[in-house]
C-alpha cells in the first residue's frame, strides 16, 4: 500500500467533520507510542516550553542514573539509548533554543557520569559529535544566546 502525499491527505482531512478528526486522531495515536507523545506535547506541553524542558531534564537525569555500569558495552548501550529519547523529545519541540540547551544539559550528564566514557574511543565520538551539532545549531540563534550557549559549550570537556 502506498502512502498518500502530504498534500492528498490535507485535501481529505478538509472535508472531515471535528467527530471524524477527533476519531481519525485517536486510531493514530493507538499504533504508536511516538504519536501518543507528539499528540501529548501538542495539547499539554507546547506552550509551556520551560516545563517541558525541566521535565526532559529530569527523564535524563532518571535515565542515567539507571545505566547498568558493570560494563563498558552496557554503558555505550545505556547512553546511546538516552541520546535516542532525547531526539525523539527535540525532534517533538522543534525550537532551537530547545534543541541546544537539551543536548548541552545531555553532554554535561556525559562529562559527570562515572565512570568516566572518556578511555572508550566510540563514547568520545558520539561526546564530539554532539558538541559539534550544539556549535551548528548555536549559530542560528539570537546573539545574546550565542554567546551564552557558547560559553557554557567551552566549559563542557570530558
Amino acid at each position: 500500500m502506498k502512502p498518500a502525499s502530504l498534500a492528498q491527505l490535507k485535501k481529505e482531512l478538509k472535508h472531515k467533520s471535528g467527530d471524524e478528526l477527533e476519531a481519525l486522531v485517536l486510531r493514530l495515536t493507538k499504533h504508536k507510542t511516538e504519536n501518543k507523545e507528539l499528540l501529548t506535547y501538542l495539547l499539554f506541553e507546547a506552550d509551556d516550553e520551560a516545563g517541558f524542558i525541566a521535565h526532559i531534564k529530569e527523564d535524563i537525569d532518571h535515565l542515567f542514573e539507571e545505566v547498568n555500569t558493570n560494563t563498558m558495552y552496557f554503558i555505550k548501550k545505556g547512553i546511546r539509548k538516552i541520546l535516542r529519547t532525547l531526539k525523539r523529545y527535540i525532534r517533538y519541540s522543534q525550537n532551537k533554543e530547545t534543541e541546544v540547551e537539551l543536548l548541552l544539559y545531555f553532554c554535561t550528564k556525559m562529562a559527570a557520569f562515572r565512570p568516566s566514557v572518556k578511555e572508550n574511543q566510540a563514547m568520545v565520538y558520539v561526546f564530539e559529535k554532539q558538541k559539534e551539532m550544539i556549535a551548528k545549531k548555536i549559530v542560528s540563534l539570537h546573539e545574546d544566546l550565542q554567546y551564552d550557549y557558547s560559553l557554557e559549550l567551552k566549559q563542557i570537556t570530558l
